[in-house]
């Protein structure tokens, strides 16, 4: 199973070794998976039954409506809206479940809020990916000469990783990960966390005629590092 991601896979941490700014090979796959989803959701898909049946019982979160928006094609979003909102309609009524038919609508409604189709898609998706890291890297050389390359990995992706290898590898195998892992983690957080300090120095008076250096951004790429999958750097 793990297979069938090698390539996006290989791509991603290509990319990441090539530019270090485009930081942790897993945002890069998770922005693809997204923006692959939002494309495909909006586009001939929404009118396959089954897809459209998951996405009026799921809806979408409010990041991938306001991401749906920003690609203007209203037409798409007016057709998912209006069989959605039946489909809310018929929640708010709920089922008659041991005659409490208002828990069963306030619990359906609770669930719908937490859901997107969106989202549980992507979930899907990069956990598949996540375990071919894993599996190339007990598997394919190559790759663990790319994987000591890679810049940082966001710390949920670093936490998600672990988690994965720790499980399903074996324990010599995980042992090599978490250590390649950590020495990348360990080298960027030092490096991160002395710009973010100098980044604090220069807000006093003393430390105004200092050079910047790599301080300017530092705030906004914490901010990727610990929350992960930012498009691309933030801008100041």
């Amino acid at each position: 199973m793990e297979q069938i991601y090698t390539i996006p896979v290989n791509e991603a941490f290509d990319e990441c070794r090539d530019k270090p700014e485009c930081g942790c090979p897993l945002c890069r796959l998770y922005k693809k998976l997204e923006d692959d989803e939002l494309d495909i959701i909006l586009g001939a898909s929404m009118m396959e039954p089954d897809i459209r049946i998951r996405t009026n019982e799921d809806g979408f979160c409010l990041t991938h409506y306001n991401m749906m928006l920003g690609r203007r094609r209203m037409l798409g979003m007016g057709l998912m809206m209006e069989s959605h909102l039946a489909e809310v309609k018929k929640m708010l009524k709920g089922p008659v479940l041991f005659g409490n038919k208002k828990d069963a609508a306030r619990a359906r409604l609770k669930k719908l809020e937490d859901s997107c189709y969106v989202c549980s898609r992507i979930e899907k998706n990069i956990s598949a990916m996540i375990a071919t890291v894993a599996y190339l890297f007990d598997t394919d050389p190559a790759f663990v000469k790319k994987f000591k390359a890679q810049p940082w990995f966001c710390l949920p992706h670093y936490t998600a990783l672990l988690e994965y290898a720790s499980k399903k590898m074996s324990k010599k195998s995980y042992g090599e990960l978490y250590r390649e892992a950590y020495a990348i983690e360990e080298r960027y957080l030092d490096e991160l966390s002395g710009d973010v300090s100098w980044f604090c120095k220069k807000f006093d008076y003393r430390y105004d005629e200092e050079p910047w250096y790599n301080a300017k951004g530092s705030v906004n790429r914490g901010i990727r590092f610990l929350g992960g999958c930012f498009d691309e750097e933030p801008k100041q």
